[in-house]
């Protein structure tokens, strides 16, 4: 039989396992559930001791971020999967099952995710996992039920079961020997990209990732880091490049080069509307991305762009075209092979 660990990661988010832990202590295996807490300022720790005194807790020494801290938690917690939840995650009824199973009946899946749905808006898409994640040749990430800032409306039109390019960090199912063969997430992101990194290098080296319609949650977004923070443009923007830069093949240079003069071009608007901030925070990603990059090894040539990747750019499509839906990316549009 297969064993789980629901490794839940922790911050500063007393209020959210006060909120959501209680969901998932209902619908998942007690004896599966672990916290690993990430130095909290809080009353984190004390607060899981008193009142969930039979939940696992791995407290770290310091805050490590996302990936590292993961990372370190995982080498010590045997499972043959591990299910990694943020803190604002609230699971249903029979979510966990469908995952596994999907898992169990098809080994070579790597990870996989479940439909992930706005918490507060329950009849929407949520903006981090959607439906299934996706990628532009370009680097531009998106979901079915979610083009950059415009959300879908649920009516059970992604309730399906098919690979696609990344699964989505709020609710991360991963085969763990796979996790460690790869090396687990990459600590020099800390936080936002690590899981469309793994899934990349993991199709490279031949597993699927996968979304599972039959599975579902809620999550809030932006709990630990605000949505319109600097600080999270700045990871975005950095982690994407490096996200593009250390997965795409040499031949993807040139998209490389025009991707990131239209992040100049982002940085332009954001001064445009207001937002010096947010412009600073570009122009620091593009510094830094441009300083780690030479610790990044470019992989060998392989077919390219990738399946599952859309062949077209996302913005081009978005912004100048008006295409808002997956839908309206007609299936030669979309120029994936599923």
């Amino acid at each position: 039989m297969p064993t789980i660990a629901l490794v839940v990661l922790n911050y500063n988010g007393q209020h959210l396992l006060a909120q959501f832990l209680p969901h998932l202590l209902q619908h998942s295996p007690i004896h599966s559930i672990i916290v690993a807490d990430n130095a909290s300022q809080d009353d984190s720790v004390a607060f899981l001791k008193v009142h969930y005194p039979h939940v696992q807790c791995i407290a770290l020494g310091q805050n490590m971020g996302f990936a590292k801290a993961y990372n370190q938690v995982l080498q010590k917690i045997r499972a043959t999967y591990y299910v990694l939840l943020n803190t604002d995650v609230e699971v249903t009824p029979g979510w966990l099952p469908p995952l596994i199973q999907l898992m169990e009946q098809h080994p070579h899946i790597g990870a996989c995710q479940p439909k992930v749905l706005a918490y507060d808006k329950r009849h929407l898409f949520e903006y981090a996992g959607a439906g299934g994640g996706y990628i532009d040749r370009w680097g531009y990430p998106f979901c079915r039920g979610r083009l950059f800032g415009t959300l879908e409306t649920d009516r059970g039109q992604y309730d399906d079961t098919i690979p696609v390019f990344w699964a989505s960090g709020a609710c991360f199912c991963v085969r763990s020997h796979v996790f460690h063969t790869l090396g687990g997430f990459d600590e020099q992101f800390f936080a936002h990209y690590e899981e469309i990194d793994l899934c990349w290098r993991m199709q490279r080296h031949g597993c699927a990732v996968y979304h599972c319609g039959k599975s579902q949650v809620y999550h809030m977004g932006g709990a630990t880091i605000r949505p319109d923070s600097p600080e999270k443009v700045y990871l975005n923007f950095r982690n994407r490049a490096l996200t593009y830069y250390k997965n795409s093949p040499p031949q993807g240079f040139w998209q490389q080069l025009c991707y990131q003069a239209l992040d100049v071009l982002a940085a332009v608007r954001a001064c445009l509307v207001g937002k010096p901030k947010h412009a600073w925070a570009i122009v620091r990603a593009l510094r830094d991305f441009h300083k780690m990059r030479k610790y990044y090894p470019r992989p060998q040539p392989y077919p390219w762009p990738m399946q599952h990747m859309y062949k077209g750019c996302l913005p081009w499509a978005y912004f100048i075209r008006g295409k808002r839906t997956w839908a309206s990316l007609s299936p030669v549009e979309q120029g994936l092979t599923l």
